[in-house]
């Protein structure tokens, strides 16, 4: 028996092992001291979205140094098994943990430039009815993505690395313009990093 749907909530996808930025394997990206800032990656991430409402972060140690850094900063964390499945499958730990909200706003964690106004409007939009929204600027579109209740069974069906693009290929989606370029900018590699 689950309770009726009462809120939204924030989902930080922060399970990757980002092999791209450190190809050895040595350490995770989303500690990395954003530059300009006293915090790391992730929980820069985190606090935009904060801002705006609650947020469970998908890591893949809860016990981690990066889960313990993204509670002290206000977020439930949660780990995933299974996150070398693909970003699907922490997508998939966040929804079932999640399952009972209004709506989601699928946000990543090595995203750290994207404005707490954006999640605002994607959280207007959710609270609109609107079901898949996306933020764009400069008429591209970019992350994080918002989903609607509607969509529970499809986002738990997902799989593979390619997160919810498919879902965003089959239903309507309402663009949100924004005036935030980080809806573009994630740090893949040390050159996104030193390019900030």
């Amino acid at each position: 028996m689950h309770s009726t749907p009462t809120s939204f909530r924030g989902l930080l996808l922060a399970a990757g092992k980002g092999t791209r930025f450190n190809p050895a394997g040595i350490g995770n990206k989303l500690l990395t001291p954003l530059p300009g800032s006293d915090q790391v990656i992730a929980v820069v991430a985190a606090r935009a979205m904060l801002q705006v409402l609650p947020v469970l972060a998908v890591v893949g140690a809860a016990d981690s140094e990066l889960g313990r850094r993204l509670a002290e900063a206000g977020c439930e964390v949660i780990g995933c098994d299974d996150a070398d499945a693909g970003m699907s499958a922490s997508l998939m730990c966040g929804i079932r943990q999640a399952r009972d909200a209004e709506g989601w706003i699928i946000a990543l964690a090595d995203m750290p430039y994207v404005q707490a106004a954006t999640h605002r409007g994607l959280l207007a939009a959710l609270k609109d009815g609107v079901q898949i929204a996306v933020p764009t600027y400069q008429g591209k579109r970019g992350n994080p993505v918002a989903f609607g209740r509607s969509h529970l069974d499809g986002l738990l069906a997902l799989s593979g690395d390619r997160g919810a693009r498919t879902l965003l290929q089959e239903f309507p989606v309402n663009e949100i313009p924004c005036n935030d370029p980080g809806i573009h900018r994630d740090i893949d590699t040390r050159a996104d990093l030193d390019a900030g």
